[in-house]
Parts: structure tokens; C-alpha cells; sequence
């Protein structure tokens, strides 16, 4: 069964700095197309924090700051996708649905790679950076059976 990522949070710091928070639960990606555009000059305030460490749920759009690793039924996979999909062409002017399809299954794809070896449960933290060639991931991940989030292992890292 392939695995995706579900926001999570542990109190509610994500309702006071981020302008429109992920709801707990939802399908995640990194949702860093967002801000492809951006310069260091859009990146004040609350935007600065979606930009510097949120993930993007899917469904209500918002971010969370913390996801956790889980399993995904493929049909719940397909409605991730669609919603995406639809979102992309909605909010950021895919040409047609099929573009914006295109490019939920490309986020998507990167998002359960990420989650691929991960046991079910790893929480994954995100942080940004804008480098001279764009943004700039770095991903984090804490084991089910860590609980100390000063002891966050570096993943990977990927430019956009």
C-alpha cells in the first residue's frame, strides 16, 4: 500500500502563525510551487512562516508545520490527486485541468517518494530557503519512537 502524509498538530501554534492552517488529518504535500515566484520581499509575517516551514494540506489548503507519515488507499490517493489537481488550476491558472493533473501527479509522486521508506508515524518537518536559483528544501524526519524535536535527522533536501 503506498504511503502519503497526513497534517498533525500538537497544540495550536499552527492557528496563530500561519494565516490559514492545514485541518489535522489531511493529505499533505510540500506544497513549495507556492512560492516559486516569491521574492525575499513577499516573505513577511505569516507568509514568511508558510514559506519557512509549511507543509500544504490538502483539502482546505492551509499549512501545518509538522506531518506524519501513513498509509493511503489508493482511491484516497486518486481524490488527493484530483483535489490537487483542481486547486492548481483554480488558484495558480493551469491551462486545463489535464496540465493541473499533470502536475498534482508530479507533487504527489514527490511527496510518497519522500514517505516511501519511512515506517507509518514518522512525523517530517520542512524548511525553507530562498537561494539565488529559487527555493531551497531541506527535509527532516523524527522516528515513531523518537520524542525529543531537538533531534530531528536531516532527509534530504531539494531545490525548486
Amino acid at each position: 500500500m503506498p504511503k502519503l502524509a497526513r497534517t498533525i498538530h500538537f497544540d495550536a501554534s499552527d492557528q496563530q502563525i500561519f494565516e490559514n492552517p492545514a485541518t489535522t488529518g489531511e493529505w499533505a504535500v510540500s506544497g513549495a510551487f507556492a512560492f516559486a515566484d516569491w521574492s525575499d520581499d513577499d516573505l513577511q509575517g505569516k507568509a514568511r512562516q508558510a514559506f519557512a516551514n509549511g507543509w500544504l494540506g490538502i483539502g482546505s489548503f492551509g499549512r501545518a508545520t509538522f506531518v506524519a507519515v501513513a498509509r493511503i488507499e489508493d482511491s484516497e490517493l486518486a481524490t488527493a490527486t484530483r483535489e490537487l489537481a483542481g486547486h492548481l488550476q483554480a488558484e495558480y491558472g493551469a491551462p486545463s485541468f489535464d496540465a493541473a493533473l499533470a502536475a498534482a501527479e508530479e507533487e504527489i509522486a514527490f511527496m510518497q517518494d519522500l514517505c516511501r521508506d519511512m515506517d507509518a508515524n514518522t512525523l517530517l518537518a520542512v524548511q525553507r530557503e530562498m537561494g539565488e536559483t529559487g527555493v531551497h528544501e531541506q527535509f527532516r524526519n523524527i522516528a515513531p519512537k523518537e520524542t525529543n524535536l531537538s533531534q530531528l535527522a536531516v532527509h534530504g533536501s531539494l531545490d525548486y
